[in-house]
């Protein structure tokens, strides 16, 4: 009988993120059984003790934890829709990038036919996985996470956190996530083109532009507890002195011939939120404006 250090696990998928998945329940000492439509990828896996499965079948068959990560959901759903009776008594695990309408639909469809569902998030590089910066979020069923916590705690010890029933939580946390990191790369990315008009390099901005994303992080705590509390008093700046900011930003842009459609997105924004009455609010009080649609 397996105990939950050496419990089997299957890894279907083997791009570059299930690859580093593989590897680390490997390193970790379980008994891993892998999948991949180009049996190549698996090779160098099979060689440090893996089982290359035949079929998908085969390959869910030999673990009662399945963790599948490809392309999206519906490459998922090619690959198991046609096996799904072989899920029926084990746990299903989709590290899979999508939305929170696909993890609820895809639990329905895994409950329907046997199987326990949870869907899970990856924050950081497959280099990450199997280190202390790997951080993986997991929703879904908590009987079903605690049964594989410590399996799962290969790919990340520090950072395996379980974070509700909801299967749909995960996928709206990476979501967001997502969000941020566009959000300040872009930022980067507008701040060095704006300085390259001065023949300012990039990786000479790099070490400042680091500084202010770090200053940047410092108002999120304080702005968290204005919008759970529905109040935005001003103690930093007022959202009618960062649009003065704001257009003093898209007239040196304009100024230089660079692009000025991300500061023109954020000042236009910010004087909707003016027009609502929020002119003299902390900055905070923009998420009135991010909860409505288009």
């Amino acid at each position: 009988m397996s105990t939950p250090a050496t419990s089997p696990v299957t890894v279907i998928g083997l791009g570059l993120m299930g690859h580093a998945l593989a590897t680390a329940f490997l390193a970790d000492g379980h008994p891993t059984t892998v999948w991949n439509r180009s049996a190549d990828k698996a090779a160098d896996l099979a060689a440090s003790g893996a089982t290359l499965a035949a079929s998908v079948q085969d390959a869910i068959e030999a673990s009662p934890l399945v963790v599948v990560c490809v392309s999206d959901y519906d490459a998922a759903h090619r690959l198991l829709d046609p096996v799904a009776a072989a899920l029926a008594g084990r746990t299903l695990v989709n590290l899979t990038t999508g939305s929170s309408t696909q993890a609820r639909d895809t639990a329905t469809w895994a409950a329907g036919h046997g199987g326990a569902y949870l869907d899970g998030a990856i924050l950081g590089l497959p280099q990450a996985i199997g280190t202390a910066e790997a951080v993986l979020l997991y929703s879904g069923p908590k009987a079903a996470f605690e049964e594989h916590q410590a399996t799962l705690r290969a790919l990340g010890e520090a950072g395996t956190l379980y974070l509700d029933e909801d299967h749909g939580l995960s996928a709206l946390y990476d979501m967001s996530v997502l969000s941020i990191m566009w959000s300040v790369l872009n930022g980067f990315l507008q701040g060095a083109a704006l300085l390259g008009a001065a023949n300012v390099k990039a990786s000479t901005f790099a070490a400042l532009a680091g500084t202010a994303i770090n200053v940047t992080a410092g108002y999120v705590a304080a702005y968290a507890q204005q919008i759970d509390e529905g109040s935005y008093p001003a103690t930093d700046a007022t959202v009618a002195v960062h649009l003065g900011g704001m257009q003093q930003l898209v007239q040196e842009a304009e100024a230089l011939g660079v692009n000025s459609e991300l500061p023109r997105f954020f000042l236009e924004l910010a004087e909707r939120a003016a027009s609502d009455g929020h002119a003299d609010d902390s900055y905070a009080a923009m998420i009135t404006r991010f909860r409505l649609p288009r």
